[in-house]
């Protein structure tokens, strides 16, 4: 992405004002304060807009005389441009979705800003040309079959069954059923984490039918809960083992592999993943204690690379895996076994049951503490992964973009995300 300086109008006396100027001078003010709240805060709801389910109105045709109406309440959200959304008033919706096909499919009910500039003006006389007037910021509710784009901002979505089935209120908001209000989806407004981990799982044949997606999902997922300045991505990729175009990893922060299988790489292999740890990126792998054939793969694997493998006890006191963001002195057991972990540039191998108390077990028998103790551990190598994916780019040089236009302001700002 290109990046450009502001530029704002100077003023001096004499200056004539015209109606390109005054638009030039506040569109600056409009595209700071966009910035501000971008680099700053996540697009949201920040009050209000509730959604409920109401009787038709009396003036609707007949044929619109359903049980699936709405009426949205009045609120506030921003978008991911940083421009507010005021509905002032409530607002009746009709939902006049018609499901064709055999199985439910989700419908969403999303708000998006209409910037009045956008908006095709009626042709106005001289006179009222003279006359100052007031445009009022606006916006747009739509029914959609697609999940919101990155400008629009959730109310709701609603799992409505194929005919016309009437609407209904959850009996549980929580587990809403089919063709009643969905709730649970909706985005606030808020600060934006520093750091945003994205993770992907690397398969074999040992591990596609076993939880260690799963478990790693739920580390992702509580991150925000536990810090306010990491978050884990939604989107969790799922990558082959071995790596077959470091091009796709490269993309990611970690990649997490779990098993007792040994790791054997050809020389094609070795050198996508030094491609990939040379980018920044970081391979956890975890390793059960008695898989000493394993462990003697990732032995081999890291002398190979010229990195060889290291005790954390033995590193500086104050490595990001032990300190950042949770202190660890001593590090914790788990199934009654020792936990270790061996650092190897930007390999980390962890030894013992560690992504097993990242989530629930099926028993449901883990204590809170181990639970919490396992996911502060991965959240550190979490923020190591992203730390050190970030700090090696920092030193890498990217081509100066050249503009076509180097004396035109292009609305690149209101485009960050």
């Amino acid at each position: 992405m290109e990046i450009h300086p502001l530029e704002r109008l100077q003023i001096q006396d004499g200056l004539l004002i015209n109606a390109e100027r005054w638009k030039r001078s506040h569109d600056y003010h409009r595209q700071r304060q966009n910035i501000h709240y971008q680099s700053l805060n996540e697009p949201g709801i920040v009050q209000g807009l509730g959604v409920s389910l109401i009787l038709a109105p009396k003036d609707v045709p007949s044929q619109y005389n359903d049980k699936r109406w709405l009426q949205i309440q009045p609120g506030i959200a921003i978008d991911v441009n940083g421009n507010p959304i005021v509905v002032p008033q409530q607002i009746d919706f009709h939902i006049s979705a018609d499901i064709t096909e055999e199985k439910p499919r989700l419908i969403y009910l999303v708000v998006r800003y209409v910037d009045p500039d956008t908006l095709q003006r009626k042709q106005v006389s001289e006179f009222e040309k003279q006359v100052s007037k007031f445009e009022t910021e606006t916006f747009r509710i739509d029914e959609k079959t697609t999940p919101p784009d990155t400008f629009e901002v959730e109310l709701c979505r609603i799992l409505l069954q194929p005919g016309l089935v009437t609407l209904e209120h959850p009996q549980d908001v929580f587990y809403p059923s089919l063709n009643s209000l969905d709730f649970r989806y909706r985005k606030i407004a808020r600060s934006r984490p520093t750091a945003v981990v994205r993770a992907a799982h690397l398969d074999t044949q040992e591990t596609k039918e076993g939880n260690s997606f799963a478990n790693l999902s739920s580390l992702l997922r509580y991150t925000e809960s536990l810090t306010c300045t990491i978050q884990g991505d939604e989107q969790i990729a799922r990558l082959s083992f071995p790596l077959l175009d470091p091009t796709i990893a490269i993309n990611y922060d970690l990649l997490f592999i779990t098993g007792s299988e040994p790791l054997i790489l050809n020389v094609q292999e070795l050198a996508n993943l030094k491609s990939y740890l040379d980018g920044g990126g970081v391979l956890l792998v975890e390793s059960p204690t008695d898989a000493v054939d394993r462990l003697e793969s990732v032995l081999e694997i890291t002398e190979n690379l010229g990195t060889p493998l290291e005790d954390l006890r033995r590193l500086d006191r104050h490595h990001p895996l032990r300190t950042q963001p949770f202190l660890f002195a001593a590090l914790p057991s788990f199934n009654q076994k020792h936990l270790q972990i061996l650092v190897a540039g930007g390999i980390v191998l962890v030894i013992g049951d560690l992504s097993l108390a990242w989530g629930l077990d099926e028993k449901l028998t883990l204590p809170r503490e181990t639970i919490r103790t396992a996911q502060e551990l991965g959240i550190n190598i979490l923020n190591f992964g992203w730390n050190r994916k970030q700090m090696t780019q920092l030193r890498q040089q990217t081509a100066t973009p050249v503009s076509s236009k180097p004396d035109a302001l292009k609305s690149i700002f209101n485009k960050l995300e």
